[in-house]
């Protein structure tokens, strides 16, 4: 029977990690199905969806070799996986303000109470460290209209004196 799981692997970013990761699963028999690859601060993150006829235990087996030589943290946990979820977003964000705590909880909350699923949400601090800037792109999916989002958001834009730009994605789909 072929097991879902979620396969997190953490460490310093270094040229070579996907290619071996990915090499030791596809030989072992595993299927990668969605993944997200990331680098912050110097650190690499992998998140995927694996599909392996092995058992938990043995996956965490498989990986040590390859984590202990690329310095790695590995993480693995059974999932109810599925391909051909996927949601299209329908809205695109950029938040730009003075970085200062309570920006991401306070926006996110805002578009929670709208029922604002975030598909993405990539974050960065730019400026300098006497004036560090925080920016945030959100991309995700509400059933309300540009107005609604923009009304929520509204108070947060002078409370935290913030710059927020919303578009509406039009994917095409046919």
């Amino acid at each position: 029977m072929r097991n879902w799981y979620m396969l997190t692997l953490v460490g310093k970013d270094r040229p070579g990690i996907v290619s071996e990761v990915s090499r030791i699963l596809f030989k072992a028999g595993g299927n990668l199905g969605e993944a997200s690859m990331s680098r912050l601060g110097g650190n690499f993150t992998i998140m995927l969806m694996l599909q392996m006829d092995s058992e938990k235990e043995e996956v965490v087996s498989l990986l040590q070799p390859v984590c202990d030589e690329l310095g790695l943290l590995a993480h693995v946990d059974n999932i109810a996986g599925g391909l051909h979820h996927h949601i299209e977003p329908n809205f695109r964000l950029s938040v730009h303000g003075a970085d200062q705590a309570g920006i991401v909880a306070a926006v996110t909350g805002s578009l929670a109470e709208l029922k604002f699923n975030i598909l993405n949400l990539e974050s960065d601090v730019g400026g300098s460290p006497e004036k560090p800037v925080y920016i945030m792109h959100i991309e995700g999916f509400a059933d309300c209209s540009l107005a609604s989002l923009e009304k929520s958001l509204q108070p947060l834009i002078i409370e935290k004196e913030i710059v927020v730009h919303l578009v509406p994605i039009d994917t095409m789909l046919g």
